[in-house]
Parts: C-alpha cells; structure tokens; sequence
C-alpha cells in the first residue's frame, strides 16, 4: 500500500458532469475519482462500477457527478495505524481510500499495489471473430485480413489477445475465413503467446453467432466474444462477472453514439409550427461487438448456420431470456475504415509517447 503523490489527479469539483469523472478516472489511473466542494471537502467517492450502474439507471454523461457518487465514502485520518488502514481496506474488499482531516478535507490518497495482487485464471473462453472480408478497408485488406492491420506495430488481434491474457484468459478461439493462413501462421497455437488457441474455420461467412456451431463439444462456462476488429478499454472480466452476479443468459457491451443534426429541427402539428431545436444531439445507445454468453443458450445455435449476433439476441429476447446491456463508458473504437485505422495508430503513439 501507499499513500499515492498523484491523488490530486482525482479531484472532481461537485459541479462537474460524469463526464468529467469519466475523464479523470482515464487519465489518472487510479481508478477511483474523489468528490469535492470548493475547500477540497470530500462529499463522496466514484468508482467504474458506479458509472456503469448510473448509466443502467438511465442517467446519461451530462449529468452532474452527485447522481452517480457515494456519498458516505469509507476514509481514514493520519492518526489511524497503517496495518489497521490495510485491514479496513481487507475487509471492505477496496483498493483505494482517501485521507481526510478532522474537517473532511482530502489529504490524500492510499492505494494498495495492485501489481501485488495476482492475476486470477479465469475458467471462461474468449471467441475472436476474426473472418470478416474487411471490404470497407480496400486496399489494406487486400492481401491481409481486417484484424492482423496493425495499429502501433502489432495486429489488431494481437491486442485483443493479450488485454485478455493480462485478465486471466488463457483459452481462445479464432473464427477464421478470409485469408485465414496468415492468422494461423502468425498465432500457432498460442503457445509463443502462453495462452491455448483453437481455430473456428468456416468453409463460407456464418456470421457472429453461426461461427460458435463450430465449437465442439460445447462450453462450461460463461463465454466472451468480441469482434475482432474492436480495440477498446473494456475490461473483459468485470463484463463477465456482471454477466454472472445478474444471471444473465446473454449480455451485450453497449456505448453511447451522439449524432448531431447539422440542421435546426422544426416541429410541428398540422400547420403549426411549435418549436425549434437548433441542430440538436441525438444519444444512441449501438452495439459495441463484445458480449458474453451462458453455456445453456448454445442449444439454440445449430452447427452451419449463418447467423449474426444481433438475430441471436432478438431470438433469445422473443423466448423470454434474460438479455442484458453493458454500458460501456471506456475508449471504444470500431476500426472500419481507412480513417479509423490512422486515427487508432496516432491514439496508441501517443499513449506509448
């Protein structure tokens, strides 16, 4: 544990929208953002977790931070022993706690090293969609496919990969059509990689969900599956355990796309015109091509049989399964196009720099 010098870093003035925390919670990487009014009072503390329950509930990136926050945050004050600090964090199950005075103002920050804490195997496989023709992304795609285009030097795929790997999965299998040797060449089996790798070949495109047919003998656990040409933030472990503490039979990552109207809109009923919007921002919840699946819901995938997952989902909402959305409020970037794939090679230089 230690009492962290770049506490500051957290600091969220209570006026400030979740946005804002979201910022802060990326750049400081502590995860954790610290509440305060003008004399650095604490008035609560905002997790991930917080946010992406906050975002369930409906509650969007503008609002304030006070809709989010826990207001009665666990604290500490200088004059609390540090093996009673550690088993307080211990038993609360909470890598950061913040250092008050007697008045509430935050002196700082204690965070227990979280390269101590071991990584813990995880018994779920990860399915990488990665068969895809790459058609949008002509003339890069012409001798390579979409997920080995690489961004900062590596594969697509390979960051994929290990991001998981760095979580604990250590079992993979690649959906592979389109030029398919160049991926299998490059992976083998995964052991250069310290992770297992099986190949999910399709003989012609099956499709997100069709692809998982080729799974033989089934799945024990709970499954992730993202596209493979998806380079995102997301913690892959914390969508399955929220897939696992809600029992979820499906669960769909999901991320906010605004869109501005580059017009005024007029609304209006029959001749009259009763009101005026100038160019207003339209909020979409999109798929964000990661999901996880319960073993019991691959009943309903037959082998051979081209299906995209959007289809499966609406399959599954019509039998009355429990079909779950992930919000995500991580970077996400679906790389689709030739911009895309420059603007993801600048993100990753500068984030390397």
């Amino acid at each position: 544990m230690v009492l962290t010098r770049d506490w500051k870093s957290t600091l969220v003035k209570s006026d400030r929208t979740i946005e804002d925390a979201v910022r802060s919670l990326d750049s400081s990487k502590l995860k954790i953002v610290l509440v305060v009014d003008e004399q650095n009072i604490l008035l609560g503390t905002i997790t991930d977790g917080d946010i992406r329950r906050g975002l369930l509930k409906g509650c969007r990136l503008d609002n304030l931070v006070h809709s989010i926050m826990k207001s009665s945050p666990s604290v500490v004050q200088r004059s609390m022993p540090i093996h009673l600090i550690l088993e307080k964090m211990a038993i609360e199950k909470i890598l950061q706690i913040p250092l008050v005075n007697e008045e509430g103002k935050v002196q700082g920050l204690f965070v227990r090293n979280q390269d101590a804490i071991d990584v813990v195997k995880r018994p779920n496989s990860m399915v990488i969609m990665a068969g895809g023709f790459g058609r949008r992304l002509m003339p890069h795609t012409e001798n390579c496919p979409k997920p080995m285009l690489t961004v900062n030097g590596k594969p697509i795929l390979e960051h994929i990969l290990i991001k998981a790997k760095q979580e604990g999965f250590l079992h993979f299998y690649i959906s592979v059509h389109y030029l398919s040797h160049i991926i299998e060449r490059y992976f083998g089996d995964g052991e250069s990689f310290g992770v297992k790798i099986q190949y999910l070949r399709e003989s012609s495109p099956l499709g997100t969900a069709g692809a998982l047919g080729l799974i033989e003998g089934g799945i024990q656990a709970d499954l992730v599956i993202t596209n493979g040409d998806i380079l995102a933030d997301i913690s892959y472990g914390r969508i399955v355990d929220f897939h696992s503490e809600h029992k979820s039979d499906a669960t769909m990552a999901i991320r906010t796309y605004e869109l501005t109207s580059p017009y005024g809109v007029v609304k209006s009923n029959d001749m009259r015109i009763i009101d005026i919007e100038e160019k207003p921002t339209f909020r979409l919840d999109i798929n964000a091509g990661v999901y996880v699946l319960s073993p019991g819901v691959f009943k309903s995938i037959k082998k051979n049989h081209a299906m995209d997952m959007p289809t499966f989902f609406q399959e599954m909402i019509q039998e009355s399964m429990k079909v779950l959305a992930y919000p995500l409020h991580e970077e996400w970037m679906d790389i689709g196009r030739s911009d895309d794939l420059i603007i993801a090679n600048k993100k990753y230089e500068l984030n390397d720099s």
